[in-house]
């Protein structure tokens, strides 16, 4: 692709079937030219991943619908529709999917983690159940740690 001007309409971009949810990416890293990624994700209730740490990026997050439970910084954010969360680089951070199926924007910068959730959309259209030496494994090569569980009492 080439990295010059586009413009997608709603429900275009190229689609991740991560299996219990996708995520469509609207901005990769060759469009922008690495500047940053943008990737739409649409959510069931509870889903969220463990706490981790992005070594290589900045993470922001944009609640297009619904809401989110973020964890950073030991603190616990209630995101409505219309939150916008900041999570610099270096900084351990999680989210679970409040009560309803929700949808938001996550922004990488610069570029990254395209080739994470490709990773995990491969596993996904294989049926193959990934242990969370796997998960972890997928996250390390992409500058990412895992680093345990979403605290208990949060959600």
């Amino acid at each position: 692709m080439s990295s010059g001007p586009y413009v997608l309409g709603p429900g275009d971009g190229r689609v991740l079937d991560m299996g219990p949810f996708q995520m469509t990416v609207k901005a990769s890293s060759a469009q922008t030219e690495d500047a940053l990624t943008i990737l739409e994700a649409d959510e069931p209730p509870g889903f969220g991943p463990p706490m981790h740490v992005h070594d290589n990026c900045g993470e922001a997050f944009y609640v297009l619908a619904g809401a989110y439970i973020v964890f950073m910084s030991g603190e616990e954010h209630h995101c409505p529709t219309g939150s916008f969360i900041w999570v610099p680089a270096g900084v351990e951070h999680g989210f679970r999917v409040g009560e309803s199926q929700s949808r938001k924007l996550n922004i990488y910068v610069p570029a990254a983690m395209e080739g994470y959730f490709e990773t995990l959309a491969e596993a996904a259209s294989t049926g193959a159940v990934q242990s969370d030496a796997a998960l972890a494994d997928f996250a390390a090569r992409h500058e990412m740690r895992v680093t345990g569980p979403v605290p208990q009492g949060y959600v």
